[in-house]
């Protein structure tokens, strides 16, 4: 059966809601998320009825789309998933869904190759793999990165709402180092993802702070907050991290020049895949060669050069290859302390 945009953002919305755990959904929750949801979306400022929302839930727990909706009501109140993994995007798609795919997959194709939307590519085989995974019911014949297990993905599209809207988020973080998590008030820029891990950069609302970079993984609750959102008014967030592999950084952090060699046969891998897009061929000697990329120093760049392990040597700049020396010793000491360790299993006498 057709179903109208402002029923599927509604469905979605509702989606949403009842798949984090980590508060209770009461109808009216409901129908303030799917109002604002509305808002932001469709520019609809009226509202939505009790009644629209009880039969959005009716309509998701039938099998009218497809859908059926573990939805329970539990302490006779609040609205939530029976089965804690279940999502209507989990749900197989119908003939018309399978209809308008095609029709906006044949659309998206018609940019693939131009220079302005080579963002689009990855987006289109993906889309074009899922559309013949459903019709053939054949394994998927593209596989792309990805970890299903990570945790912190349900904050996404709650941080970029709020980031769009420009409004102030109350998040309770708890960093791998710290003993108890901590609240405080946040206000959301950019939204980043570096090997499958998402980051958050913004500012806290408090005296004299400084940009910082939170881990969606490390974040326990998100809730929208009514103080002021601080507006970003010092970085440019489209060239921010151009200098930077990964994602630590301080803003005002200079780059610089870091020159490295590679063996003969690792020097491919790294010519057709570069470390960064600043990278040259600086020179080619006997046995490898040697290299240079133009980033800031930061932990995401030791762990990026030490994974060559014995394939590569760092020249320069001194204080980074000091930091790799130092690391490297590491190292070398715990594997000292295995073999010690193994000496004594072994020593029968």
């Amino acid at each position: 059966m057709p179903v109208n945009r402002n029923a599927l953002i509604r469905y979605r919305t509702i989606d949403q809601c009842l798949q984090n755990r980590f508060r209770k959904w009461s109808l009216d929750d409901l129908i303030d998320a799917c109002s604002q949801a509305l808002y932001e979306y469709q520019g609809i400022d009226t509202g939505v009825s009790r009644r629209t929302i009880q039969g959005d839930m009716e309509m998701m727990r039938s099998n009218k789309l497809g859908y059926e909706a573990p939805i329970v009501v539990v302490d006779k109140k609040y609205y939530t998933y029976s089965d804690k993994d279940y999502s209507i995007t989990n749900s197989p798609l119908n003939q018309q869904d399978m209809q308008v795919l095609t029709e906006v997959s044949d659309l998206l194709k018609q940019f693939k190759g131009l220079n302005h939307f080579t963002d689009l590519n990855e987006m289109v085989s993906k889309l074009e793999d899922k559309i013949y995974s459903q019709k053939t019911h054949a394994h998927p014949v593209v596989d792309f990165e990805k970890n299903d297990n990570l945790k912190g993905l349900e904050w996404i599209e709650v941080i970029r709402k709020a980031i769009v809207a420009k409004k102030t988020i109350c998040i309770t973080y708890k960093s791998f180092k710290a003993r108890q998590p901590s609240t405080f008030c946040f206000s959301a820029y950019l939204l980043k993802e570096y090997r499958n891990r998402w980051f958050v950069l913004g500012m806290q609302h408090k005296r004299n702070s400084n940009i910082m970079n939170l881990a969606l993984d490390r974040i326990e609750t998100v809730e929208e907050h009514q103080e002021n959102y601080r507006e970003n008014t010092t970085l440019d967030l489209a060239t921010y991290y151009d200098n930077c592999i990964g994602v630590t950084k301080t803003p005002g952090q200079r780059d610089c020049e870091v020159i490295f060699w590679i063996d003969n046969d690792n020097a491919p891998y790294v010519i057709t895949k570069p470390l960064h897009h600043t990278q040259k061929l600086l020179g080619v000697a006997q046995d490898g060669k040697i290299f240079s990329i133009k980033v800031i120093l930061n932990f995401e760049l030791e762990r990026e050069l030490l994974g060559f392990g014995a394939k590569i040597r760092v020249f320069g700049p001194r204080i980074l290859v000091k930091q790799i020396r130092k690391q490297l010793k590491k190292t070398l000491d715990r594997y000292e302390v295995i073999k010690a360790e193994e000496e004594d299993e072994w020593d029968i006498d």
